[in-house]
């Protein structure tokens, strides 16, 4: 029987309960789990892996001594959520997404949540993504950030919390879409039993998103890349062949007569809506980054001029900082007179006198995060550094404290995963992918990250996690 000699261990396990029962949602798979042989089943996972590595399921690692590109590892046992859970996340995350639209639009706009010091005005201004060129700005439909992928994590007593935000160009959905496909094929009795939740329909609801902030009756949208060696280069082109819609880099588009036109072989055609999936100050030469080659040197002044509609809109990044991120709760309290539905992970602020001293003084107990990385890169796990790194940390936070918070080590959830010969528990988390346009619209499920090293709770591909399907099952759906 493959579970035989699992453990669930110190952790919130998503399948099995502490006294090893499987839990209410996943009793059904875990019957179908367990009639199967190791041998059928490690036989499931490689055929799983050549259909991935078929449809070219990849991902880039700068720096990596091994090649830049790489096959994502994908497991095959899912993470099962259940039908109530998914409506909670669901509540959750609509508000929250609000929440920070609002935040975004009054910081480049009337700026009353700084002036009546909700959030200090420093810490806004000092924020290395908030772009003063957007300031004034009025986005189409005064929608600021399109498409979210927010990252939401499980601990010990079975708390969702939010881990972070991701406005500028959250990837990752292009594996859910892969994902599910091979796994119809591999389990396709028991997805049917389950009555998983869809989400093959996310290519459409995203091209209605973004047709949505365009006035033209047939608005034509491209997918902006940085080009074959970006790191979602996969996904970029993925998503505009699902939407059917061009890929393009800087190089081919140009500003003319105002507008912003695309180069093709029968001449230039008039562009209305840019999925941007490169980031803010790469946008434009001209107001920006002088040195960018990915951009488009005047894109800012038409789509200031309203003729041109950017998702997601420039200047999003300021709700990425880790620091502003401490402050959602108070936005959603004050834009949309709630209570949070999902909490954030207690957090302390470094810039703050109370918590720079806590921190320094249990740097050895707490996670550090630089306010502006991503991808797992930059931070400290304090109860697994070495004194010079917790030393170096140290000097980091003391010079620079605005760049820093600090968070408890949380125990993140786990699920069975293959490894090697058996099945053990690894941690992971969550992003669902969020979308803003004539209403909001949640996928459900999303992109479960694994941490498959032994012990490890970094998740990120760059660090060597891998990925699962999500299964958001459907109400009234068999347990």
């Amino acid at each position: 029987m493959p579970f035989g000699s699992y453990e669930t261990g110190d952790f919130y396990d998503e399948t099995f309960d502490p006294a090893g029962e499987a839990r209410a949602h996943t009793s059904l798979l875990v019957q179908r789990l367990a009639s199967m042989t190791h041998k059928e089943l490690r036989e499931r996972q490689g055929a799983a892996e050549r259909a991935l590595l078929t449809r070219g399921i990849t991902f880039n690692v700068y720096g990596s001594n091994a090649g830049v590109e790489k096959i994502m590892p994908f497991d095959i046992l899912p993470r099962v959520v259940s039908a109530g859970e998914w409506r909670t996340i669901e509540r959750g995350l609509v508000q929250r997404v609000r929440a920070l639209n609002a935040f975004i639009d009054d910081v480049y706009g009337a700026r009353k949540i700084l002036t009546q010091g909700i959030i200090p005005s420093a810490i806004v201004e000092s924020a290395t993504s908030f772009l003063p060129a957007c300031v004034g700005m009025k986005p189409p439909k005064g929608i600021w950030c399109h498409i979210v992928g927010t990252d939401l994590v499980r601990d010990r007593d079975g708390q969702v919390y939010v881990l972070e935000d991701n406005l500028r160009c959250p990837s990752g959905v292009s594996y859910v879409l892969e994902n599910r496909q091979v796994m119809k094929r591999t389990f396709p009795q028991v997805f049917e039993q389950l009555r998983v939740r869809p989400v093959d329909n996310y290519a459409g609801k995203l091209l209605e998103t973004l047709q949505h902030l365009s006035p033209a009756p047939s608005p034509t949208v491209v997918v902006l890349t940085p080009g074959v060696y970006n790191s979602a280069y996969f996904e970029h082109s993925f998503l505009a062949q699902q939407m059917g819609v061009e890929l393009v880099e800087g190089r081919d588009l140009v500003v003319m007569e105002g507008r912003v036109h695309m180069r093709t072989t029968s001449g230039f055609k008039a562009v209305d809506v840019i999925y941007r999936r490169i980031d803010d100050t790469f946008l434009d030469p001209e107001e920006l980054r002088a040195d960018s080659m990915l951009g488009v040197r005047g894109l800012l002044d038409v789509y200031r001029n309203g003729k041109v509609a950017l998702a997601n809109a420039p200047g999003t990044g300021v709700a990425d900082d880790k620091v502003i991120y401490t402050f959602v709760p108070k936005m959603i309290e004050y834009y949309l007179g709630e209570k949070p539905i999902l909490p954030n992970v207690p957090t302390y602020l470094c810039e703050n006198d109370e918590d720079r001293a806590y921190v320094l003084e249990n740097l050895a107990k707490l996670v550090v995060k630089p306010a502006n990385e991503s991808g797992g890169y930059g931070l400290l796990i304090g109860p697994e550094a070495t004194q010079a790194e917790l030393d170096d940390f140290r000097t980091r936070v003391i010079a620079r404290p605005r760049e820093y918070i600090a968070q408890p080590m949380l125990g993140l959830s786990r699920v069975p995963t293959i490894v090697d010969d058996a099945i053990k528990g690894r941690h992971v988390d969550l992003r669902p992918y969020v979308l803003y346009g004539d209403d909001v619209y949640v996928l459900p499920g999303g992109l479960t990250r694994v941490a498959l090293t032994p012990g490890s709770s970094i998740v990120n591909s760059s660090q060597g996690g891998g990925s699962k399907d999500t299964w958001v099952l459907a109400d009234g759906a068999a347990c």
